[in-house]
């Protein structure tokens, strides 16, 4: 098939075109390197299955292809709070953007590339499909959490209205090779300042929790959900082991061998106490759970955080 991949140069993006290749799929990667990085797809760029449309997904485009996947927008609060006003433009109009283009063409199948964030400071935990949140709609993380809500809306009103087959994931915390460097997580921010010895900054008192899915699970995930027919979501993509920060700053001294000491500063302006999704309907509708652990995925992690500050 010719599937487009939207976003296709950032963290994620690039581990899903390298996926779709590898089965035998043609690729259109289009990406405007605010995020994404010309690092994550230079392995493709002699595959002749593979085209790299340099282009922002908040104006229109126009593709002959046979899939939408919809991972275009800065994921970390570093980058999307850096202009909330193109994030929210990103969100909307690239969701737009997409619809439009598969009612155009009859109606072909798009998946959007939701967020847990739509589920705010949860109330409840662990986090369900059914959950419709707790988010500060004028707080500085609206332009992303409200973004992707609001993307949400547009992708069944379209489904409901145009008909068009939507799909929409819900992506807990996800980490793994072609991170950038300055991303901004905390897994990579944990990761560069134990390898440079440097303090490891831990925000509020470290008793929050994050759940960590290693990039390749996801990827996996989201291929079954587009390849499932019927199914529009919205399903939870994530791993449901959970983890204090301090538990994790602990963990990625211990494997790299660091010196770093912890320290602690005040925590941002809403920022989740608790985040770990509830995945039963993802287990029952696609078949799909995480395989790999923290530790396993953490050591992969951090080796190619050595291979880029190295180079």
């Amino acid at each position: 098939m010719k599937i487009l991949v939207t976003g296709g140069a950032g963290f994620i993006g690039s581990h899903l075109c390298r996926n779709l290749l590898d089965r035998g799929d043609q690729v259109v990667c289009l990406d405007n390197f605010f995020t994404g990085q010309k690092r994550n797809i230079t392995p493709f760029l002699a595959n002749p299955d593979f085209t790299l449309l340099e282009a922002d997904v908040t104006k229109p485009f126009d593709l002959k292809i046979e899939q939408i996947y919809n991972l275009a927008c800065p994921a970390s609060p570093v980058h999307y709070q850096r202009n909330p006003v193109e994030t929210v433009k990103t969100i909307v109009l690239g969701a737009i953007n997409c619809l439009e283009l598969s009612k155009k063409m009859g109606g072909i199948k798009v998946l959007q590339a939701s967020t847990s964030e739509v589920y705010g400071d949860p109330a409840v935990h662990p986090q369900p499909e059914t959950y419709r949140g707790n988010v500060n709609c004028t707080g500085p993380r609206a332009c992303y959490d409200e973004g992707k809500r609001c993307a949400e809306t547009l992708f069944f009103d379209y489904h409901r209205q145009a008909g068009i087959p939507v799909k929409v994931v819900r992506i807990f915390n996800t980490y793994g090779p072609n991170m950038a460097a300055n991303d901004g997580r905390v897994v990579s921010n944990f990761i560069i300042q134990a390898l440079r010895g440097d303090d490891i900054t831990v925000y509020g008192d470290g008793s929050q929790t994050r759940s960590f899915c290693f990039v390749s699970d996801l990827v996996l995930g989201l291929v079954k959900m587009m390849d499932n027919n019927g199914f529009t979501g919205p399903v939870n993509l994530g791993n449901p082991g959970e983890f204090t920060m301090m538990q994790l700053a602990e963990q990625v001294i211990k494997l790299t061998g660091s010196q770093s000491k912890i320290i602690h500063q005040p925590l941002p302006e809403d920022d989740p106490k608790q985040r770990r999704p509830d995945i039963g309907l993802a287990k029952e509708k696609l078949g799909w759970e995480p395989a790999v652990a923290l530790e396993e995925g953490l050591g992969k992690t951090i080796e190619y955080f050595k291979s880029i500050i190295n180079n």
